[in-house]
């Protein structure tokens, strides 16, 4: 397939790793130009282009930039996209190491995706947001094998999300339905599947255990566990880009 990423950093370079090697044309984007892009290409073995020209070049879009920098996306980005082409978004709100608060994501209203969804103006599949970047590119592993992570997969538009799922079985990973974009909020950071690299089993029978509406009590709880976590991580210097 002809596969666009928007965004360079560790999720997006780790994608363009294991998609080039399975055979797709990549083309990778960043918000500096694709003059910027040298080191990138080599490592992954993706073409450097505009954001514009990977969207017009994908498939399957994946927008893979942090959320606080959504809304700068160039407003014509989807032109000439066919409705049709998938679009992955991999965002995670941190508020206190990088996006500031944000009022939709605090009281719950809407889930991380919802919110890029409607400042993108065009239907998202989201999925890769709660795997590090070194194991989405170094643990993959084919049908069967013990030890094989499964991913929640979760967006409105079937087909599209039937297509993303496919994409995630082939990069070596179980996909699992996470529902509605609006459920999304089961597989956000300060949930315990985040980061948790569960089996198929284990993952199907945690976002069954947290139904389908978030409680409130859910969101705080989650949200609480959240804040505690990057507040760890600032102490250990971790900055996020």
């Amino acid at each position: 397939m002809n596969i666009g990423i928007i965004g360079a950093g560790h999720i997006g370079s780790a994608l363009a790793v294991r998609l080039v090697s399975l055979g797709h044309s990549v083309l990778i984007a960043n918000s500096r130009g694709p003059e910027t892009l040298g080191d990138v290409a080599q490592k992954t073995g993706a073409t450097p282009a505009t954001a514009k020209e990977a969207a017009r070049h994908g498939e399957i879009i994946v927008v893979t930039i942090p959320l606080i920098n959504i809304p700068d996306l160039p407003k014509d980005l989807f032109e000439g996209v066919p409705a049709s082409v998938p679009v992955i978004d991999t965002s995670n709100y941190y508020p206190l190491l990088r996006d500031g608060h944000l009022h939709e994501l605090e009281t719950g209203s809407l889930t991380e995706s919802e919110w890029v969804q409607q400042h993108l103006g065009r239907p998202v599949v989201k999925v890769f947001n709660n795997i590090y970047a070194d194991h989405l590119e170094k643990k993959g592993q084919p049908v069967g094998a013990p030890g094989r992570i499964a991913l929640p997969v979760a967006g409105d538009d079937e087909a599209a999300k039937r297509k993303v799922m496919d994409l995630v079985e082939e990069l070596g990973f179980d996909a699992v339905d996470d529902g509605s974009l609006h459920e999304s909020w089961r597989q956000q950071p300060g949930t315990p599947s985040y980061g948790a690299d569960w089996p198929e089993n284990k993952l199907r029978e945690h976002l069954r255990s947290l139904g389908h509406e978030r409680t409130a009590e859910q969101h705080q709880q989650f949200m609480a566990k959240h804040a505690e976590q990057e507040k760890q991580m600032a102490a250990q210097g971790i900055k996020l880009k």
